[in-house]
C-alpha cells in the first residue's frame, strides 16, 4: 500500500489526491506591530526536522478543503488529520 492520507471529510485516500501545503507555521499577530523579519520568517523559513510535524494538506481531487496532518517525516506515517481549529 502506498502513502495514504485520511481526509477529515472524505476518509482514507491515496496521497496523489492531495497537495502538500508545507509545515504549519503560526501567522504573526496583527494585534501587535510585526517586524519585517517576523514576516520573512513566517513566509519563507521552515524547520524541516526529521520528526513528527504539523503540515497543511489540500484535497485537490476530493472535497477541495485544506486540513492539517500530524506526519512523521522519517517514515511518512500520518498519525492524525484534522480541520483547523480542532484540538
Amino acid at each position: 500500500m502506498g502513502f495514504i492520507l485520511k481526509c477529515p471529510n472524505c476518509g482514507e485516500r491515496d496521497a496523489y489526491e492531495f497537495r502538500f501545503g508545507g509545515e504549519f507555521n503560526p501567522r504573526p499577530s496583527l494585534a501587535f506591530p510585526t517586524s519585517e523579519k517576523d514576516w520573512v520568517d513566517y513566509v519563507y523559513m521552515r524547520k524541516n526536522l526529521a520528526e513528527v510535524q504539523r503540515e497543511w494538506w489540500y484535497h485537490k481531487l476530493g472535497c477541495k478543503r485544506w486540513f492539517l496532518a500530524l506526519r512523521d517525516t522519517r517514515n511518512n506515517l500520518v498519525l492524525r488529520t484534522f480541520l483547523q481549529g480542532e484540538a
